[in-house]
């Protein structure tokens, strides 16, 4: 058995033991970012689901920093915003139905006040919107694939964003498609990846003291 083979068997191992350690909807074991895409367009009726999924997330203060460029396939937009992408995400994200660019606003204007302050949770923000909007994906049958390969200074300046704005991310949509469609570099990748145990995250009062 090759290499490129006997680790695509870990993979497929790891798949089957992701199991939730607690108790939580199914869609949150379910949802997992796929790169191979069938060729389905999506409409703006399924796709702007998904911005108002976005549009409902918590934000401090409900400055609601996040703002979203987008381009569909075989739209006029389409290769511009393909082109920002590295060119290992360009080699699968180029079978997507649409392509966003994920930005936040560092700034906000509190009530009552007349001047713009700087936002500590900008980005924390804008996440919580870019999940809400995969959970709204996985929930339509899209797969909602975030990347955080591109090349931010062509993309700040084509795309206009403002100086006190962050490209946070991109994020492909597309229906899941076959592996096979890929190219075998991008196959290992096509598993539901798990993750590390909470006791690796989680600490009740204060980080634990290194040994």
């Amino acid at each position: 058995m090759s290499v490129e083979r006997t680790r695509l068997a870990d993979r497929l191992d790891a798949a089957d033991r992701r199991v939730a350690e607690h108790p939580v909807a199914p869609l949150f074991l379910n949802r997992w970012s796929s790169r191979a895409f069938t060729n389905e367009a999506i409409s703006d009726e399924a796709l702007f689901s998904l911005f108002e999924a976005a549009r409902w997330a918590p934000s401090a203060y409900n400055a609601q920093p996040w703002r979203f460029i987008y381009a569909k396939r075989d739209s006029s937009a389409w290769p511009k915003l393909l082109s920002f992408l590295v060119p290992y995400n360009q080699g699968w994200a180029h079978g997507a139905a649409a392509l966003i660019f994920v930005v936040s606003k560092a700034t906000f204007t509190p009530a009552g006040k007349s001047e713009p302050t700087v936002s500590r949770s900008a980005s924390f923000d804008a996440g919580a919107a870019w999940a809400s909007l995969a959970i709204q994906a996985h929930l339509d049958g899209w797969v909602a694939h975030g990347m955080g390969g591109f090349d931010d200074e062509a993309a700040r300046l084509a795309l206009n964003v403002p100086a006190d704005n962050r490209i946070e991310a991109a994020v492909a949509i597309g229906r899941h498609g076959d592996m096979a469609a890929l190219p075998e570099r991008y196959h290992l990748g096509e598993i539901p990846s798990t993750r590390r145990p909470l006791r690796e995250s989680v600490f009740e009062g204060a980080f634990p003291v290194a040994s």
